[in-house]
């Protein structure tokens, strides 16, 4: 989870994967991937924000490494890395195999219940969920977007919207998916430290 300082202040970078993709097309994500033999996890996060957007990691400063998170539809478990751009550079489409398009999105337009959904999909789940891009149409949700709306609920800047309109997710995002896949459950270590 790469955070600088944006035009609009304060900003979260994601990345839209590629729509052809065999798992997960054209969601959006953290730039990320396998670790490689020999790396660490940060070493693995920067590594992976290179290959697919060009950044440049030494003006990266990580300031924290989340618990491992399980990605159910697709076995993994995920360690989020939290960083500081504190000298951003030019980045770019770096692999279009891999990354559809960049979005760095403000702070305060993931806090503002504008922004808020609730995506639902074919077996009735329910996701937290953002909307975001240029005209606010790109689907923040899923793992990303859970992993988003907690951090934004520990730190007191999301608020419950009980009537948050709902988005059913398109179905080219659902590739690979099983249409009973379970919604990722809280992770209760996270929420105990919340206390």
């Amino acid at each position: 989870m790469l955070f600088g300082e944006g035009d609009d202040g304060p900003d979260l970078l994601l990345t839209e994967r590629s729509h052809t993709m065999r798992s997960h097309p054209g969601q959006v994500s953290f730039p990320g991937g396998r670790v490689e033999a020999g790396e660490s996890l940060v070493e693995t996060a920067l590594r992976e924000a290179q290959e697919e957007i060009g950044l440049d990691p030494t003006g990266v400063e990580v300031f924290a490494e989340l618990p491992e998170l399980w990605l159910p539809p697709s076995n993994f478990a995920v360690v989020p890395i939290l960083a500081w751009w504190r000298e951003p550079g030019p980045i770019w489409v770096e692999s279009p195999d891999e990354v559809h398009a960049i979005h760095r999105v403000p702070l305060s337009e993931l806090a503002d219940p504008a922004h808020r959904i609730v995506v639902t999909g074919p077996s009735g789940w329910r996701s937290p969920g953002f909307l975001i891009g240029d005209d606010n149409d790109v689907i923040l949700w899923g793992f990303t977007g859970g992993v988003v709306a907690r951090l934004f609920e520990f730190v007191g800047w999301l608020e419950d919207l009980p009537d948050a309109p709902e988005r059913e997710i398109p179905s080219y995002m659902l590739g690979g998916r099983p249409s009973d896949a379970q919604r990722i459950e809280p992770n209760t270590d996270f929420e105990e430290r919340r206390r």
